[in-house]
């Protein structure tokens, strides 16, 4: 009785284990993002936002390429799941870079593939919706 009663510890243990360990993997927001941008349905921009981890500070860049845009804040609430994103953005080739402001909610965090994240902006005096995949 007693060996079957360890038995079932054991296994219970290992399985907490193994989710514990799934759950430690990286963080949330962490990854590739692809989306669009854009004041309405006819006027959208194509987004691409590489977020990192490190030091316990989110960072990254906005459009990598030759108009990448260094993400000059980012910040997560946890209790809400809202991430702000902050960076100074050209909207096209040879225009002035301006301040670029996301607010949006983390979605589908349980998901490997389907992870959102959705909201408005605001880029200089120009404001729309936003949405982004994690890919």
């Amino acid at each position: 009785m007693l060996r079957s009663v360890s038995g079932r510890l054991a296994v219970c243990a290992a399985l907490v284990f193994v989710t514990l360990a799934q759950a430690q993997v990286g963080h949330p927001a962490k990854g590739t993002w692809l989306g669009h941008w854009g004041p309405d349905a006819q006027q959208q921009r194509r987004l691409v936002i590489l977020l990192d981890w490190r030091d316990r500070a989110l960072g990254g860049t906005l459009n990598p390429g030759p108009r990448a845009a260094k993400i000059d804040k980012a910040t997560l609430d946890y209790g809400t799941w809202t991430l702000t994103i902050e960076a100074q953005l050209a909207a096209k080739p040879g225009e002035a870079p301006q301040k670029w402001v996301a607010t949006g909610k983390l979605e589908n965090l349980g998901s490997w593939t389907n992870r959102r994240y959705s909201g408005t902006y605001q880029h200089g005096s120009e404001s729309g919706k936003f949405t982004a995949t994690l890919n």
